[in-house]
């Protein structure tokens, strides 16, 4: 028998560790080569990961809700001498889903790439302001953070070198910046050369904490639920919200979406929707309005020239995650339904790629198929602007009749929400674009677009 370890894939260029969220093997259970064994939690996505090869489970290192950096070895797998290991009687194998080229590992670093890693006693303390002069090596490891990391921290004004933080070699995560953000910490960030010393203030947690009653029970969030906390407090955090309301009528589509629904359910093997063909119009809209397509780069703005759309899908039993549509505008109405379809089922059956839910431009959300009439939804950070889509419904609406007099009539509509970045989109900017997505969708061609 050959032994085989099972490492942390590096999900992502910018993604240092990972949380092994679920065990769906346990140790002497058979695996299959491709089978899933273990489950993880990142910063990017939720993703099953599969057995690099075929054998019997011999041990775990890692178990349920550690955190650990990539590589470490999470288990050991027992394989059959030779079948896919030569010349030794331990291999350690990435499995299949992990990208291409690992992270170089500093000195520090290499034990824990090595053996197992236990979660880091701090993991769950904030991060310390630390003296530190920025040039020890130590100081040059923490500030080789992550994209998201710098991010935020240059939005807040902060140090990352005056931090000590829980990740390799003392490597600020985002946890550690969001815990310190959150408890005040970096409220007065350690002056260091070059330091601004009119950095904005980190928030600090605001009124009491409550404490539990004799009856109650008390559910520690989940990984999804912290991160999906963690991104929704630094979004409302950086964007000045404002969301303007447009009641659209959709009966021109309901009409056209009837009549091509049969033939193009049959064709393509899609189920047909109302979703796509608002994608179509909303990326022919944000063309002409493009400061609802940007981002805010400190005091410019980024008119971006692609029209990645993400999509909020609803897990279960609870979460939120959004996979983003790739270049939108290069697909036609059928292309937008395989993407839209795809990205959702994968995105409940955890096959998302870190890829795949990165780079927005603009984003749609969709209660209204839990029943919501309209919502404000949070702009996601990065972006500009959302839009919300309320419940889809016959209403009686009054309009025009042949001879131009006042009717009632029968009419598919929906309220539609535009929350905005009022720091750069002025609210006539928004209407417009509304107005126009309104016309779009209201004149939408017997064809289709």
């Amino acid at each position: 028998m050959a032994r085989v370890d099972v490492i942390m894939p590096q999900m992502g260029e910018s993604i240092a560790e990972g949380t092994l969220s679920k065990w769906v093997k346990k140790v002497g259970d058979d695996v299959k080569r491709d089978e899933t064994i273990f489950e993880i939690s990142t910063d990017k996505v939720d993703a099953e990961i599969p057995s690099p090869v075929a054998g019997v489970l011999a041990e775990i290192l890692v178990h349920e809700g550690e955190t650990v950096p990539v590589q470490t070895i999470v288990a050991r797998l027992e394989t059959e001498k030779g079948s896919f290991v030569t010349g030794g009687a331990t291999a350690s194998v990435a499995p299949a889903v992990a990208p291409a080229a690992p992270v170089p590992p500093a000195p520090a670093t290499v034990a824990a790439r090595t053996a197992p890693v236990a979660a880091p006693a701090a993991a769950a303390a904030p991060a310390r302001i630390s003296a530190g002069d920025g040039n020890s090596f130590e100081d040059r490891i923490r500030t080789r953070s992550s994209p998201l990391v710098r991010k935020i921290a240059k939005e807040h004004g902060i140090e990352i070198a005056a931090l000590s933080g829980s990740g390799i070699a003392g490597r600020v995560t985002r946890k550690d910046i969001m815990s310190a953000l959150e408890s005040g910490l970096v409220a007065t960030p350690a002056r260091l050369p070059g330091a601004s010393t009119t950095a904005p203030a980190g928030i600090a947690h605001e009124g009491p904490i409550p404490s539990p009653w004799a009856g109650d029970v008390v559910e520690p969030f989940s990984r999804m639920r912290k991160l999906t906390s963690d991104h929704m407090a630094q979004a409302i955090r950086v964007a000045a919200h404002v969301t303007s309301f447009f009641e659209i009528d959709l009966t021109r589509v309901a009409r056209v979406r009837g009549k091509m629904r049969a033939d193009f359910e049959a064709t393509t093997g899609q189920k047909l929707t109302f979703l796509p063909f608002i994608i179509s119009a909303v990326v022919q809209a944000l063309k002409r309005h493009p400061m609802l397509n940007a981002s805010v780069a400190g005091d410019s703005l980024i008119l971006r020239k692609r029209y990645n759309i993400g999509i909020a899908v609803a897990l279960e039993p609870t979460g939120l995650i959004v996979p983003v549509i790739k270049n939108a505008e290069d697909l036609s109405l059928s292309g937008i339904t395989k993407a839209t379809n795809d990205l959702a089922t994968r995105a409940r059956t955890k096959k998302l790629q870190p890829a795949e839910v990165t780079e927005a431009t603009f984003t749609i959300t969709n209660p209204g198929v839990f029943g919501s009439l309209a919502g404000t939804p949070i702009i996601p950070v990065g972006t500009t602007c959302i839009l919300g889509l309320g419940a889809i419904e016959k209403r009686p609406r009054v309009i025009a009749g042949a001879d131009g007099e006042d009717t009632i009539a029968i009419r598919t509509c929906a309220y539609f929400s535009c929350s905005f970045d009022h720091k750069v989109v002025d609210g006539a900017d928004a209407d417009r674009f509304m107005a126009d997505l309104k016309k779009t969708l209201e004149s939408i061609p017997e064809a289709g677009f």
